[in-house]
């Protein structure tokens, strides 16, 4: 209903009873009807993880780090001591196009909850103009300006426009947290891939140590078969595992060349302008210590995000229910007109109005309800997937320490294999010089020998990534800025 008249403004009281009705409605509009948010619950979480236990160093090639070092930071990768990782995983931060869309995402979610917010403010607006009229032979000529602020609210009586925010404010929370993992993930393929990389490095050189070591015993072979004292046959088998070294060193050469193109790609850089150096490799695990299960939920930023879509979901909840009860608006203009410019500032020509609306929904065949329904179901299917993501994150932990705890029982008896089969190998080399036993055995020897030196730098190589990767199972060191207690 909207009323109107020509007076300069309306008179006092008619203002006291519109403002004492306004003044009613503002108690309403602090109402909701969405459902008190809680976190769902997850199934009994245990004190510990059983999987965790001391993580101790083997081997005499491996550095541990001080428990010290492996305090919960937000860069995770420095406990690993490398300066070129360093270097590279602060350009990953800086250049890498998935975190680059992550971080417009996190801005357009920013976006929507100011434009949500703006909903529970009035609404002002200024218009005016001017219409000149007439006709050929009308004496009905003139010019009428006119000069309009107008005003309009509505209050939000049942929380919708307040849910609306509420949901909002939930979705730029989960895209913050989806912009921490695009982070952790982008920060934890470039150790991965760098790792990979400079175990390729400290294998190329075993190769290549090999090749010039078989070469040796290539041309010990043939002087023994110039000298009548070995077969053909044994040249022909020196000749193979040369052949087979010189192969396998080409191979990890192309693969440390694939690694280094994936490090590219993660700093933002084309791989045909990137280089990395060999460098010696630091072959070093630091002590990750492992969060009690309860503050996972906290740390992890996949879990943070799929809890704060739950919150968005419940929200919407309230946004559908409220289309049950009536709406109200409220407006108020103020204008002038007249006949020219000069007129527009006369007592005359002053207009004002006060209107107040009101909507209910009689019947809409259940519509209503079924858009409720909805949003309860997309709430109870949002918590269904963050209790997957919480059994998932709760996995990744046990199987990363579980895996950590069998790398390090292994490496001492890889290292044993590498000794014993080093051993093996010079005693037969030194007894095929003196005749006493085959070229067949030594080559035995020397691909078990080969053989158990791969396998401890393979196995040194999957410790860094174990440990990397237990430092992303336990969220990187980042915590959800929104939580106020680890519950």
């Amino acid at each position: 209903m909207t009323t109107g008249r020509r007076t300069p403004f309306p008179p006092r009281a008619s203002r006291s009873l519109r403002a004492a009705c306004l003044g009613a409605l503002l108690p309403l509009a602090a109402c909701s009807v969405a459902p008190v948010y809680q976190r769902p619950e997850v199934a009994a979480l245990p004190a510990a993880y059983k999987e965790a236990g001391p993580v101790s160093a083997a081997g005499a090639l491996w550095q541990p780090a001080q428990p010290a070092d492996a305090i919960d930071r937000g860069n995770w990768w420095t406990l690993f001591q490398d300066d070129d990782l360093n270097r590279l995983a602060a350009q990953v931060q800086l250049s890498n196009q998935n975190i680059a869309a992550a971080v417009a995402a996190y801005a357009q979610a920013q976006a929507l909850v100011r434009e949500q917010g703006a909903g529970l403010l009035p609404s002002v607006d200024l218009t005016g103009g001017a219409t000149r009229s007439g006709g050929e032979g009308s004496a009905r000529r003139g010019t009428t300006a006119q000069a309009a602020l107008g005003a309009s609210w509505a209050p939000d009586l049942w929380g919708r426009l307040g849910s609306a925010v509420s949901g909002a404010q939930a979705s730029a929370q989960a895209s913050q947290a989806d912009l921490a993992s695009a982070r952790l993930s982008a920060v934890g393929s470039l150790v991965a891939a760098y790792f990979q990389l400079r175990e390729a490095d400290a294998e190329i050189a075993l190769l290549q140590d090999i090749v010039e070591a078989y070469q040796r015993s290539l041309q010990i072979t043939r002087n023994r078969y110039d000298a009548g004292i070995a077969p053909a046959s044994d040249v022909q088998q020196a000749r193979t595992q040369l052949a087979n070294a010189q192969a396998d060193l080409a191979g990890v050469r192309q693969n440390r060349a694939r690694y280094e193109h994936a490090i590219a790609v993660l700093t933002g850089v084309p791989p045909g302008s990137f280089g990395l150096p060999p460098a010696p490799w630091i072959a070093r695990v630091p002590q990750v210590p492992a969060t009690l299960p309860s503050e996972l939920l906290q740390r992890r930023p996949d879990i943070a995000s799929a809890e704060r879509a739950v919150a968005a979901a419940n929200a919407q909840i309230g946004v559908q229910r409220a289309a049950y009860y009536p709406s109200l608006g409220l407006s108020a203009s103020l204008g002038r007109s007249g006949t020219g410019l000069g007129d527009l500032f006369s007592a005359s020509g002053a207009l004002w109005s006060l209107g107040l609306s009101a909507a209910q929904t009689v019947f809409d065949g259940g519509a209503i309800a079924a858009r409720v329904d909805a949003a309860q179901a997309a709430r109870d299917a949002r918590a269904a997937s963050y209790r997957q993501t919480v059994l998932t994150a709760f996995q990744g932990v046990k199987d990363q320490l579980g895996t950590i705890r069998t790398l390090e029982a292994q490496e001492p008896l890889r290292q044993e294999a590498v000794n014993a089969a080093r051993l093996t190998e010079t005693q037969l080399q030194n007894r095929y010089r003196a005749g006493q036993v085959g070229y067949t055995e030594v080559v035995t020897a020397q691909i078990t020998a080969l053989s158990a030196r791969r396998a401890l730098l393979q196995l040194q190589a999957s410790r860094q990534l174990a440990a990397a990767a237990l430092v992303q199972a336990l969220g990187g060191g980042w915590q959800a800025p929104w939580a106020q207690a680890t519950p």
